[in-house]
């Protein structure tokens, strides 16, 4: 979470916390006086614990706690398994925001404060129950669409909040509200922005997105689908705040799937944040993978992203020239910008937001790789906050003057620039390089390991790759040429004399040395396999028993589609243990890891178990 200022703090005190709106609270006053009179003086009695509780867990640690909360009652069919001295407990939940946690680990924070604030609750109450949660912890649950905290949190009734408890809980009810009525068409509910970056204010908008699929539409048009839901969802969006009462906070999103495809193949700044940042309140198993994709780094910007990022600087400042008074700023910003993102898109990074970019741009390629003056970072964050100024309303006016000035500072800017994109793809030209001489040395060693030749040394592969594969006639000859145009290639690099046209024919050549080299070692594994195959006919089927190393591997029907596909270990007498289930995705990690015996030997034992794995009927096939 963002930090407060202590001026802030005094000024304000809990002000921090979402208002109560006012008939809320002449709602809740009516509904307690006509409670009975035990039951309000229970209920009175729990709340001073709970200030207390409060009050003493906040002078702990008020950096760390995001919001307490008590939690409802357990479910009827609940309460029957609890013990009777658990009827009287007093559930509560101290939200914990571990964002800023950098001398112990997650849960070891967790750990600490779940022993300090239990022994605060027993001292004031033997009955008074705290959970603590991290935030972490509560985001990796949706990660992993367990929403049950969620749904707790939205029926609790918060004691403090920074923000953070008011988001979950009308993000929930909106959500329910919104998959009731339109289930079928909702891919994803997402919170994101600022609470979820860790820069949240008490002033912060909750947003939230919703993905709707729009792929199997008939009878409206996309557009008209997105339109006619929107309007009903943003109306449930205002009602989840009568309901809760926290109104006017709710900053609701849509978007059709086919669109937000489209933003992420152009490289949208936004939606990479936003699947960067954003924790799934629902999921359909779309927006998960996504995200573990960005992650992994396998979604990246096409090369028509890059050119049009990249593109756009020069068009835009030819634009400022003609509209220097009316757009001349945006044009600016837009111009230095996009070209920036793009430099980041080329280096392999997604595209950031904007408020990240010059950030990111002086690490990597001012502090990280030193290919940039930090001169130039400092005009692109002067050009960022004079943006911000004048869309904030802090700065009236640009003059002429001022303007000529960033068009001025903007043009040397996008120069440099270009002459960055030189040397990011000179550097990515010589990384490529390494990475084609390590893949081809790795995998020349895994065809001489099948040789039987172990641990071979870098100065042997040449000589080992040449006597014992080229000169038996096992590999063509061509390919020891293309070999040492590599190994020639690697040493112009470690001593800089490497050629772009040396990079152009080793990417060439190696494509074509590698296809060979894996299919050579696919051949030679399928010839070892099938020594250790045992093909059967059963009825009008046919199955085979892989036997590898100390497993068998069963494939009752090796036509069927989705294989059933069985395991047993192979004992000392050659018999197969207990058969159990197992998956097509055991067997390919067994034939990848486990080596194959160069004879494989049948004692008699197994035909009993192949008759009853198979049937009385079964036949064993020779030579198929």
């Amino acid at each position: 979470m963002a930090k407060k200022s202590k001026k802030y703090e005094k000024k304000n005190g809990n002000e921090k916390q979402q208002k109560p709106d006012k008939d809320m609270v002449m709602q809740e006053k009516a509904a307690f006086d006509k409670l009975p009179k035990d039951v309000q003086e229970k209920l009175k009695a729990i709340k001073v614990k709970l200030d207390k509780f409060q009050k003493q867990a906040l002078e702990k640690f008020d950096k760390y706690i995001a919001g307490i909360t008590l939690l409802p009652p357990p479910k009827p069919e609940e309460q029957k398994e609890q013990k009777p001295e658990d009827k009287d407990k007093i559930n509560v939940l101290v939200l914990v925001d571990d964002s800023d946690s950098r001398k112990m680990s997650k849960f070891e924070l967790k750990d600490k404060l779940s022993v300090i604030i239990g022994n605060i609750a027993q001292e004031i109450d033997k009955n008074l129950a705290p959970q603590t949660v991290i935030l972490s912890e509560l985001w990796q649950n949706c990660y992993d669409a367990k929403y049950e905290l969620l749904q707790l949190i939205a029926m609790s009734a918060p004691i403090f909040d920074r923000g953070m408890l008011a988001a979950i809980k009308i993000a929930e009810v909106h959500k329910t509200m919104v998959l009731k009525k339109f289930e079928k068409y909702i891919i994803s509910y997402v919170l994101a922005g600022s609470l979820i970056q860790g820069r949240a204010t008490p002033t912060s908008d909750i947003d939230v997105w919703v993905v709707i699929d729009d792929t199997d539409v008939k009878k409206m048009t996309r557009a008209e689908l997105k339109d006619k839901l929107r309007a009903i969802i943003i109306g449930m969006g205002i009602e989840a705040g009568d309901l809760t009462g926290i109104k006017n906070k709710l900053n609701i999103q849509v978007y059709i799937l086919t669109d937000f495809w489209d933003s992420l193949r152009e490289a949208n700044p936004i939606i990479f944040t936003l699947l960067r940042d954003g924790v799934p309140f629902y999921d359909r198993g779309i927006f998960m993978p996504w995200k573990y994709l960005l992650k992994m780094g396998k979604i990246k910007p096409s090369a028509e992203a890059i050119d049009m990022f990249m593109g756009s600087g020069e068009q835009m400042l030819k634009r400022v020239e003609l509209k220097l008074k009316d757009i001349g700023m945006e044009d600016i910003y837009y111009a230095i910008l996009t070209p920036s993102q793009a430099a980041l898109m080329l280096h392999g990074v997604p595209p950031p937001a904007p408020k990240e970019t010059a950030s990111l741009m002086r690490q990597i390629f001012v502090q990280k790789e030193k290919l940039l003056e930090d001169k130039f970072i400092k005009t692109l964050e002067k050009v960022i906050e004079t943006r911000k100024a004048i869309e904030h309303g802090e700065k009236k006016d640009m003059t002429g003057k001022e303007i000529d000035e960033l068009l001025n500072e903007s043009d040397k800017y996008l120069k440099r620039i270009k002459r960055l994109f030189t040397q990011i793809e000179k550097m990515k030209e010589e990384q490529d390089m390494v990475k084609i001489y390590e893949t081809i040395v790795t995998i020349i060693r895994d065809v001489l390991r099948m040789e039987g030749i172990e641990k071979v040394q870098d100065e042997e592969v040449v000589n080992l790759f040449e006597n014992e594969l080229i000169s038996q006639g096992k590999i063509p000859a061509k390919f020891l040429r293309i070999l040492n145009e590599i190994i020639q290639a690697k040493k112009d690099y470690d001593e800089k004399k490497l050629t772009k046209n040396e990079v152009d024919k080793v990417q060439k050549d190696s494509n074509e040395l590698i296809k060979f080299l894996v299919e050579y070692m696919q051949r030679k594994r399928g010839r070892e396999l099938e020594r250790a195959k045992i093909r059967v006919k059963h009825g009008s089927r046919y199955g085979e028993v892989i036997l590898l190393d100390k497993d068998a591997f069963i494939i009752h029907d090796i036509d069927h589609e989705e294989k059933e596909i069985s395991r047993a270990k192979i004992k000392d007498d050659g018999s197969l243990g207990t058969v159990q289930k197992s998956s097509i995705e055991e067997l390919e990690k067994a034939l990848a890891t486990v080596e194959i015996p160069a004879k494989v030997f049948i004692k008699e034992p197994i035909f009993e178990n192949l008759k009853n794995i198979f049937g009385k009927d079964v036949e064993i096939l020779i030579n198929y």
